[in-house]
């Protein structure tokens, strides 16, 4: 298959391995921010095979991740009311409130269902006129103009019966409040090359130059992370700090200018909590007041709901590229992701959930 083998042929890879090999004179630490980026690593080996030469660790660019615990919880109470139908895509239905998650809300008779689509929440409000109909919006900028397109719909149409529970992240301010943290190892990043895809790369411009840090923009395949870590190691030997873009065929420097100016019709930067980290400044979306009929928190006055994250828990130590899995004490024994403590061990893009399928546990 053209497109997809070349970017997973192993002779290609190793090429590049040498060559990031022979680069390297001293070790570095390098961030991956996607989840996605993470889980092709680690089920390639790419940080075996770089060990010596590269840290990889593992930023918070996991959305299931990073969703506080009280956003869960809130999620939870409206699920729980009689006249909702509950929807959100099926990686948020384990990932555990304060005592359970959505799936076990669903067993005790919640009307829980997991959908494809926002569009496909709106087709269910349409259809059930007599319900409230909430989906569960969650999402680093990526499924932003999903989530806003349904917000707009559902308002031009006039069903007031469809609203969404917002937990939508921005990554640059996450990236600057790791750089500004006195525990702070990165000193590169690899950006996630589908959040650049709706955003671009130029509020990534910024970041680099005054953090003094390597930006690489790269895809997830294979030979896409490789070649991006040889850019930002070429760069870390001579001492630059600029913005690369290693995934042309999807990523341009303005972005999906359509995509974005969705975005900023239906939401605002606000501050967000971001689960095992804390309040970020500027580093989320909310729902804008001419569309605020759809926003589920304020329907449902849940706003005021908080919540405690479990102590035995190090995931916001692991979000920030402080630990790796691996040495938590709960990992693999309360934590595994049959029973998970962290939404860390649930997703499909969570780094202790990459780690326990693809790593050699220390039990």
């Amino acid at each position: 298959m053209k497109y997809i083998d070349e970017y997973r042929n192993p002779e290609i890879i190793r090429k590049i391995i040498d060559r990031i090999k022979e680069t390297v004179t001293q070790p570095w630490v390098i961030m991956e921010i996607c989840g996605g980026q993470t889980h092709s690593i680690m089920r390639s080996g790419i940080n075996e095979l770089l060990k010596d030469q590269v840290e990889l660790v593992h930023g918070p660019g996991c959305p299931v991740c990073v969703t506080p615990l009280e956003l869960i919880d809130q999620a939870l109470e409206i699920a729980s009311r009689p006249e909702v139908i509950f929807t959100s895509f099926g990686d948020m239905l384990r990932v555990p409130g304060s005592e359970i998650d959505l799936q076990e809300a669903r067993s005790r008779g919640a009307d829980v269902r997991f959908v494809y689509s926002p569009l496909e929440a709106v087709k269910i409000a349409r259809e059930n006129p007599d319900k409230e109909v909430v989906f569960f919006a969650v999402g680093f900028e990526t499924t932003a103009p999903g989530n806003a397109m349904a917000v707009r719909q559902a308002h031009r149409e006039g069903l007031q019966n469809f609203s969404e529970l917002v937990s939508h992240v921005l990554v640059p301010p996450a990236m600057e409040a790791l750089l500004s943290s006195p525990a702070n190892r990165v000193q590169a990043y690899l950006a996630a090359g589908h959040v650049c895809a709706v955003m671009g790369w130029e509020e990534y411009e910024p970041i680099a130059q005054k953090y003094k840090v390597p930006i690489v923009v790269t895809g997830f395949e294979p030979a896409d992370l490789v070649q991006g870590i040889l850019k930002t190691v070429q760069q870390l030997e001579k001492g630059q700090y600029t913005v690369e873009n290693e995934y042309g065929r999807a990523v341009s420097r303005g972005g999906n200018i359509p995509a974005r100016k969705i975005i900023d019709e239906v939401f605002k930067i606000t501050d967000r909590k971001w689960r095992g980290i804390g309040s970020i400044p500027k580093s989320g979306f909310k729902i804008r007041k001419k569309y605020a009929a759809h926003d589920a928190s304020l329907k449902f006055g849940v706003g005021h709901i908080e919540a405690q994250e479990p102590k035995i828990c190090i995931s916001g130590e692991i979000l920030q590229g402080l630990k790796k899995p691996n040495i938590c004490p709960a990992f693999g024994r309360e934590c595994t992701p049959e029973h998970p403590l962290g939404a860390t061990m649930v997703s499909s893009e969570g780094a202790c959930s990459a780690y326990f399928r693809y790593h050699k546990r220390q039990l």
